[in-house]
């Protein structure tokens, strides 16, 4: 009898999914389904923290005080960002302190992009075209995911995160209008960055151990490699645009499909990121370690007056 009503649960939550019907916290879901909104979204909520820290290195040494303060906006954006996305998986039953356990412990995983190093001032102006252009396309599409706390989230995040686009293109044009020496440390960066941000949108959907569950109940709502595509597709007039060049010589229009064509990915470098072997994991982490750790009082002191005043 309870495998009968179990399935049923099961058909009605399916026919809302189906309807484009939000999913609310104290509606009724699929165990697996919760699990893996948990994932997907404390993972998002670790990847906005954890990019702060390739950007913060260089609000000292941003050019000009404008510089400086728009770096300064977009951190404290990615901070915000990271509140809302906790605040959101928290509504599926686990705690903030559990999820920041997991990401410390390294048990979490984050975006692979944010184990690269960010080596000069182009690296800023990449960063925020190349890595949050990427994340807007995955993100525009969350916006209409099946659960409401984190679609409604995204919302305020997309916007946020077009403000931070446009400053990192901002950037690379004033680099590429330049002098040779500019233009150089551009395409140097440009180089370096292509590759691990085609990496982001995750393993070709053949190899993506949750994507197909993911998109039948439209947490995703598009496959990783449509979401590669169409980044691709958006980005290659953009460079060009700059006077720049992708370092990939099978990146070309195909126009019987209507899209770029572009090399494969070295699945085994991300992979080895995804791991904690690359460039900056054991980095960003002990960084991120450091700042729980000094920061222990401050949420003793928030703990102790909350007490205080119940």
């Amino acid at each position: 009898m309870q495998d009968i009503d179990v399935k049923s649960l099961e058909t009605a939550f399916q026919d809302r999914i189906d309807q484009e019907i939000k999913i609310e916290p104290r509606d009724w879901m699929p165990e697996d389904y919760r699990k893996n909104l948990i994932r997907q979204i404390s993972q998002h909520a670790h990847s906005e923290v954890v990019g702060m820290l390739p950007e913060k290195n260089w609000l000292t040494r941003a050019p000009t005080l404008k510089r400086k303060m728009a770096l300064l906006a977009k951190i404290q954006d990615e901070g915000g960002h990271g509140l809302y996305l906790y605040s959101a998986a928290e509504t599926l039953g686990v705690s903030r302190e559990e999820m920041v356990r997991d990401l410390l412990s390294g048990k979490a995983k984050y975006a692979s992009i944010f184990n690269y190093p960010a080596l000069n001032w182009a690296d800023m102006g990449v960063i925020g075209w190349l890595v949050d252009g990427a994340a807007i396309v995955n993100q525009v599409a969350l916006q209409r995911t099946s659960y409401g706390p984190y679609s409604r989230a995204m919302i305020r995040i997309c916007k946020e995160e077009s403000f931070h686009q446009r400053q990192g293109y901002d950037i690379c044009l004033q680099l590429a209008r330049g002098s040779d020496e500019q233009k150089r440390m551009l395409q140097d960066a440009i180089n370096r960055w292509w590759w691990p941000v085609l990496m982001m949108f995750g393993p070709h959907d053949s190899a993506s151990a949750h994507s197909a569950q993911s998109m039948k109940w439209k947490i995703k709502r598009v496959s990783n490699d449509g979401l590669r595509q169409k980044f691709v597709d958006q980005t290659v007039p953009q460079l060009e645009f700059l006077k720049m060049t992708a370092p990939d010589p099978q990146l070309k229009w195909n126009e019987e499909r209507g899209h770029y064509d572009f090399g494969e990915i070295d699945w085994d470098e991300f992979w080895n990121v995804v791991k904690g072997v690359g460039p900056c994991n054991k980095r960003r982490l002990a960084v991120r370690n450091k700042a729980h750790d000094d920061g222990a009082w401050v949420r003793e002191a928030a703990n102790a007056y909350a007490q205080k005043n119940n």
